[in-house]
């Protein structure tokens, strides 16, 4: 759906979220290299399809479509929630699940916002989800994830992510959860190797960003 609306419906057992210290925090301001460098990617662009995972926003949909893009988005980590919370766990359930927040009909994209999502996904989400990023993703599309880097925390935030320009993220805390799976750069490299390529940012608040060429 364009402009900001979601692809299905809002839907295995999975750690609640917890909301309690997360909801408390503020909204944080800062800088993203691999998001300056997605939007680099752009550049000189026009009329591409981006998916966006956190749901419809307004600053994403306006700065996009101030480039002359489309944007489609989805609630990935409400819907995982509901599925996850039906004890839903098993390949067929991640079928189901991926039809609502990835489906194939919905044509090719250019690029991929998926932030923090796929470090929540159970060990039998994560391969077919990888699979039907490559089946929807364009040869050179980027795509641009975030994953805890620190590998000793018990809850990973949660977050909205709102882009405020083309280098600058809004970070709207929206509880937390725990990681199903924590990811170093070789599990990282390991998840991508059928990309063309995968680069590393290390940040100061233990976010490793991940940009990826498909």
């Amino acid at each position: 759906m364009l402009g900001g609306g979601r692809f299905g419906s809002p839907s295995e057992a999975a750690p609640p979220v917890r909301k309690e210290s997360f909801a408390k925090a503020p909204t944080v301001t800062r800088h993203s290299p691999s998001l300056e460098q997605f939007f680099s990617a752009l550049r000189g662009r026009e009329g591409l399809a981006i998916l966006d995972l956190a749901g419809a926003s307004q600053a994403n949909v306006s700065i996009l479509s101030s480039l002359g893009h489309r944007i489609y988005s989805d609630d990935f980590l409400q819907t995982l929630q509901e599925t996850l919370a039906r004890g839903e766990t098993g390949p067929l359930s991640a079928e189901r699940f991926l039809d609502q927040c990835l489906p194939l009909d919905t044509g090719g994209f250019h690029g991929a916002l998926l932030w923090d999502r796929l470090q929540f996904l159970p060990p039998a989400f994560l391969p077919p989800a990888i699979d039907r990023l490559l089946a929807m993703l364009h040869r050179d599309a980027m795509l641009l994830a975030y994953f805890s880097a620190d590998e000793k925390t018990a809850t990973a935030p949660c977050c909205h992510y709102r882009i405020a320009d083309e280098r600058t993220l809004q970070l709207i805390p929206r509880g937390g959860r725990l990681p199903i799976q924590h990811f170093n750069n070789r599990a990282l490299e390991n998840l991508f190797q059928r990309f063309a390529s995968t680069k590393f940012f290390l940040t100061r608040d233990h976010l490793r960003e991940v940009l990826v060429k498909r």
